[in-house]
C-alpha cells in the first residue's frame, strides 16, 4: 500500500500538469483546459442554436432536430475519430490533438445544451413573449433581455449535469494519445506495471474531486445571485 502510495508521489507532478515545463501541458491541468475549452465553445452554441429552434418552429427547428438527434445517436468516441481524421483533410494540416478533441466535445455538447434550452424556452408561460411585444420589445431582445435569463437560471442543474459528462468525456481523448488524465496514468502504469490499482484508484478520486469542485461552483453561483 505505502509502495503503491510512493508511486503516486513519485509521478504527482507528471499526473497534475505533464511536462508543463517544456511547454507540454498534461494530465489534470490539460484536462480542465480541454473541458473548459470545449464548455466555452458549446455554452454560447447551444444557446444560439435554441434560440433559432424556437424563433423558427418550421424547417428550421426541424433540421436542429435531425442534426441533434444524429450527435447523440452517434458514440462520443466515433466523433473524435471523425474530428481527428477528416479535420486534417479539411484544414490541409494537421491540428494539435487536445484542439481536435475539444472541438469533438464542444460539437457533442452543444447538441445536449441545444435541446436543455430550448426545453427550457418551450416551458415558460406564452403570456411573457406577449406581455413584452405589448411593452415594445423587438422579438430579439424579448429573447436575449427577458426570456433566456430565466432559462439559463433554471436549467442551471442540467447543464451541470452535462459539463460534469463533458469533464468525464475528456478521459475518451486517450484513443488518439492526447496526455490528458487518464493518458498520462497508464503512461505511469505501463512504465511502472506493478501498482495499476493505486494509479487508477488515484485517476478515479481526481475525477470525482473535479466533478464535486464544479457541482459545488454551480451551487455557490446559483446561492449568490440574484433571482430573476
Amino acid at each position: 500500500m505505502i509502495a503503491g502510495l510512493a508511486v503516486i508521489t513519485d509521478n504527482l507532478d507528471y499526473l497534475l500538469w505533464g511536462r508543463l515545463s517544456a511547454g507540454q501541458p498534461g494530465g489534470v491541468l490539460l484536462t480542465l483546459l480541454m473541458a473548459l475549452g470545449a464548455a466555452v465553445l458549446a455554452l454560447p452554441a447551444g444557446i444560439v442554436l435554441a434560440s433559432l429552434a424556437w424563433r423558427f418552429p418550421g424547417m428550421v427547428r426541424k433540421v436542429l432536430y435531425v442534426w441533434a438527434e444524429v450527435i447523440r445517436g452517434i458514440p462520443l468516441i466515433f466523433v473524435i475519430f471523425w474530428m481527428w481524421y477528416l479535420l486534417p483533410l479539411l484544414t490541409g494540416g494537421d491540428l494539435p490533438g487536445a484542439v481536435t478533441v475539444t472541438l469533438a466535445l464542444a460539437w457533442f455538447t452543444a447538441a445536449a445544451v441545444m435541446h436543455s434550452v430550448l426545453a427550457g424556452l418551450r416551458a415558460l408561460p406564452t403570456g411573457q413573449y406577449e406581455a413584452a411585444l405589448t411593452q415594445g420589445f423587438g422579438t430579439q431582445q424579448t429573447l436575449w433581455l427577458i426570456l433566456l435569463p430565466q432559462v439559463l437560471r433554471t436549467i442551471l442543474p442540467s447543464l451541470l449535469g452535462i459539463f460534469i459528462s463533458l469533464l468525464k468525456d475528456t478521459s475518451l481523448a486517450f484513443i488518439v494519445n492526447v496526455p490528458e488524465l487518464t493518458t498520462v496514468a497508464g503512461q505511469v502504469n505501463n512504465r511502472v506495471q506493478i501498482y495499476p490499482a493505486a494509479i487508477f484508484i488515484f485517476t478515479g478520486v481526481v475525477y470525482y474531486l473535479l466533478c464535486c469542485a464544479l457541482e459545488q461552483i454551480a451551487k455557490r453561483w446559483r446561492v449568490t445571485r440574484p433571482a430573476f
